[in-house]
């Protein structure tokens, strides 16, 4: 095995272009290989090479130009460049003191509060953050980890869009070792570090605290336009939880197969407002905060009363960042604990990556908060 087979194929790249750049007696503003030219001298992905090229422009040495190309930085002498390491080699990455904060939407409690988690967290290690808004869509996810990497992140949290199609910057920072932790879901079949809330627990407390209370015809609903990793997980817990009780599984209790509501005076048209106005069921679960609020709205609207005609189980608390306020009953996840958390086990991974041989992988244990939403079936 020659020395070259060990050594990651972006880093060959890497050192490469500091050896072409000092062989060439190249000067700032000068334009290196193209992407595609590199990629048919390595024989590698797109990808690959997008990683060798961003890992330099973080550390200065290039500049890179959306549609025309990299160049060498401003302040580089070319002599300088020939034999010099890259940060991997040395055992560390250049400090910048900045972690890169990707989520889809800030508009609801659970995302404020795991936000306010990782900025303490942070804070108190003496690093900031920068936080990327996604809007749920795959390819502007795409876009802010390549951005946040561009700007010098050392590391990424990410709380990732959910699709069929795996985002291939996610795996190409798998494959050259980008330290990077996800948040609330993990892609299936793909080693990475991840934190989460136990979602088939949290559903089974939900299940278990409205049989108690008596009731047997329990809805479980979801407005996310895509079948989640955690959408599925937490109805395979509701599954397993009814399972346990010897109650007959009923798909038609499974509302996942409509759009969010977006204005309140529209709710009569909406199809979850016919299943509650029929008094289809007397409970429901909700997998998110805002729809459990709805839910709380459309059954007010059908004339019907909470807890005494309905009941709702939503998971995170919708209506208050101070506990003690709260009328839902919900699943509580540890929002600030998960961000706090997140960001610890991600200075880690960033601190001792050669030394790490696995993927962490930390499951938070929910609790049930019961407060005003939840009653005796009727």
């Amino acid at each position: 095995m020659s020395t070259n087979d060990r050594i990651p194929l972006y880093q060959q790249i890497q050192d490469y272009i500091r050896k072409f750049i000092a062989s060439e007696n190249m000067k700032p503003g000068d334009r290196i290989p193209t992407e595609k030219e590199l990629m048919d001298r390595f024989n590698v992905s797109k990808i690959t090479v997008v990683n060798a090229l961003t890992g330099l422009a973080n550390e200065k040495l290039i500049a890179r130009v959306p549609g025309k190309g990299s160049f060498v930085a401003e302040g580089i002498d070319a002599a300088d460049t020939a034999f010099s390491e890259s940060p991997a080699v040395r055992g560390g990455r250049s400090s910048t003191g900045m972690i890169g904060v990707i989520m889809p939407t800030i508009h609801d409690y659970f995302a404020i509060r795991l936000i306010e988690g990782i900025e303490k967290s942070l804070n108190q290690e003496g690093y900031r953050s920068m936080i990327m808004l996604t809007q749920g869509n795959i390819e502007k996810e795409k876009d802010a980890i390549r951005e946040l990497k561009a700007l010098g992140a050392e590391g990424l949290l990410i709380f990732p869009v959910d699709e069929g199609n795996y985002n291939e910057e996610i795996l190409g920072m798998k494959l050259s070792g980008f330290p990077f932790l996800l948040i609330d879901r993990y892609l299936p079949g793909v080693e990475t570090h991840y934190i989460a809330a136990d979602g088939r627990l949290g559903v089974r407390l939900a299940v278990e605290h409205l049989w108690e209370l008596g009731h047997r015809d329990i809805a479980i609903c979801s407005d996310s336009p895509l079948q989640t990793v955690t959408v599925q997980e937490r109805i395979d817990g509701y599954i397993e939880a009814l399972k346990d009780k010897g109650a007959l599984i009923n798909p038609a209790h499974m509302i996942t197969d409509f759009k969010p509501l977006s204005v309140l005076k529209d709710a009569e048209a909406h199809p979850l407002y016919r299943y509650i106005s029929n008094k289809m069921v007397t409970a429901y679960i909700s997998l998110n905060g805002r729809l459990g609020v709805q839910i709380y709205q459309m059954a007010k609207q059908a004339g019907l009363r909470i807890p005494e005609d309905v009941s709702i189980v939503s998971f995170d608390d919708p209506t208050s960042i101070v506990e003690e306020f709260s009328i839902f009953t919900h699943v509580k996840q540890f929002e600030r604990e998960m961000g706090i958390r997140a960001a610890s086990q991600l200075l880690e991974v960033i601190r001792n990556s050669p030394q790490l041989t696995g993927f962490s992988k930390i499951l938070i244990e929910p609790e049930l908060v019961v407060r005003q939403t939840t009653g005796s079936c009727p």
